[in-house]
């Protein structure tokens, strides 16, 4: 198991509560997936960021290109080599033609997943920022001083990702700003006046 998947399962079975209902269904949906790595032939780790760089540019050679070559190697012996065999050219494309719509429905899958955990989140973030709004209205009364210390650590919590919020929009706007100074896209010099036709006589 690579550090990321045991990150990733560590992830899965821990929360701040402990253990709930969902864990051990997102832990087994998890082993599935693994799981379907020993199922589909050719599976291979994308290794380092320039190893993949380099495969991805070989992999954008056209497939008509790919079929002609492989026929020319049948037709002709000479163009033949201890390390290329065309019938293995061809299983080759037949595998990525065949196994391209399962990436996609991957890809799919983990999009849906994403979204399905930011709609589940924000249903939970709007709660409690309704909750959080009630509750510093009621802390006001008297009766209601056992709420202090909660109001407060939620102030303190909320108040702390505002501010890292302001300071990422800050970084954003002067990263664009030195992006366009650079560039040139803001002049300081002064517009030339329009010419003007001389007045008749």
């Amino acid at each position: 198991m690579t550090q990321h998947e045991k990150a990733v399962t560590e992830k899965a079975v821990s929360t701040d509560a402990g253990p709930s209902v969902h864990t051990a269904a997102a832990q087994a949906r998890i082993l599935e997936v693994r799981a379907m790595r020993e199922v589909i032939p050719n599976f291979i780790d994308s290794g380092t960021k320039a190893d993949a760089q380099r495969i991805i540019a070989t992999a954008m050679v056209p497939p008509e290109f790919v079929k002609l070559v492989a026929t020319a190697i049948d037709l002709a012996p000479d163009l033949r080599r201890e390390t290329v065999d065309p019938n293995r050219v061809r299983d080759l494309m037949d595998y990525a033609d065949a196994y391209g719509p399962v990436a996609d429905e991957f890809e799919a899958m983990a999009h849906f997943l994403r979204h399905s955990i930011n709609v589940a989140k924000s249903e939970a973030g709007n709660e409690a920022l309704l909750t959080y709004a009630m509750a510093k209205r009621l802390v006001r009364r008297p009766q209601m001083a056992r709420l202090v210390p909660y109001v407060d650590d939620m102030s303190r919590v909320l108040g702390a990702r505002a501010r890292m919020a302001r300071i990422r929009a800050n970084a954003r706007k002067q990263a664009a700003g030195a992006a366009e100074k650079k560039d040139g896209t803001h002049s300081t010099q002064p517009s030339p006046a329009p010419l003007t036709e001389p007045p008749k006589p």
